[in-house]
């Protein structure tokens, strides 16, 4: 079960089918990106506020895919930790960005109860012009 979640998760994420990625967290989800950059929550609670989330980066750019995916087997055959680089396209420019993640799921009951992020967060700002902000959020 938890190997189709994450299957779907990464066709969904790479076809930026935000409503079926969000279908795929518990209600009750926790969501962390412990990267974040400045003016994203680090954690968030919630399969609607995940979808509204991921929804508000349309106006930004559109999926152009995924590839490059690893799978990794934890002892816990619910925690799946799932390498990928994410190919966006940037609406205003049309300039295509990829960068890398690292997520972490924990699966029960079908669905993803808890997710933890990790992004470039260089690529990301680079790509939107906010390198000075991710500057000033370290200093």
């Amino acid at each position: 079960m938890e190997q189709d979640i994450v299957s779907a998760y990464l066709d969904a994420i790479g076809r930026g089918a935000y409503d079926e990625l969000a279908d795929l967290y518990a209600e009750d989800a926790v969501i962390e990106i412990p990267f974040a950059p400045p003016g994203v929550p680090r954690t968030s609670r919630g399969r609607e506020v995940f979808r509204a989330r991921s929804k508000s980066s349309e106006a930004l750019w559109r999926i152009e895919g995924v590839d490059q995916v690893t799978v990794h087997q934890t002892t816990d055959p619910g925690i799946a930790v799932v390498e990928f680089t994410l190919h966006r396209r940037l609406r205003e420019s049309g300039r295509l960005v990829s960068s890398g993640y690292v997520v972490v799921l924990t699966i029960r009951d079908g669905l993803i109860q808890h997710g933890r992020d990790y992004a470039d967060p260089v690529a990301g700002a680079r790509a939107l012009g906010r390198l000075h902000q991710l500057a000033g959020a370290a200093e």
